[in-house]
């Protein structure tokens, strides 16, 4: 049996965290963590409550394809985790339009406008981590 992924969909306020099932194929949002200086310790929690083998996080890039600022960052950040996580395989994965997809998902499923601040940002990288899933990257 193949062990989990874990994606991040990383913002400056808020982290979304989500995970896939042991086979692979589905993606759930299960954590917002506060982009501050605790919130490695909280992943390394994660980490160890779901032991994945992957670590995926969402890089934004551009609509035409450029990388900004944004994912300069994303890729530092990429290299530093892979640092601190030698025994997992950290990954970049293009996150373009994952918020509104969260978003709009979250709107149709009627949540309301407060509830949608504080669970957008898991199922953003839940779309992030099923597009990967789909593209059959887990190779």
């Amino acid at each position: 049996m193949r062990r989990r992924a874990l994606a991040l969909d990383i913002g400056t306020v808020r982290i979304g965290v989500a995970v896939s099932d042991p086979l692979g194929m589905f993606a759930q949002g299960i954590a917002v963590l506060n982009a501050t200086a605790g919130w490695l310790d909280e992943l390394d929690g994660l980490i160890e409550k779901y032991d994945p083998e992957v670590l995926l996080l969402g890089i934004p890039i551009r609509t035409g394809g450029e990388r900004g600022p944004e994912a300069a960052r994303t890729e530092e950040l990429a290299l530093s985790l892979a640092e601190r996580y030698p025994s997992l395989r950290v990954e970049l994965h293009d996150e373009r339009f994952s918020t509104a997809i969260a978003t709009r998902a979250l709107i149709e499923g009627d949540v309301s406008r407060r509830d949608r601040k504080g669970k957008v940002d898991k199922v953003a990288a839940a779309v992030i981590l099923q597009s990967w899933l789909d593209r059959g990257s887990r190779q």
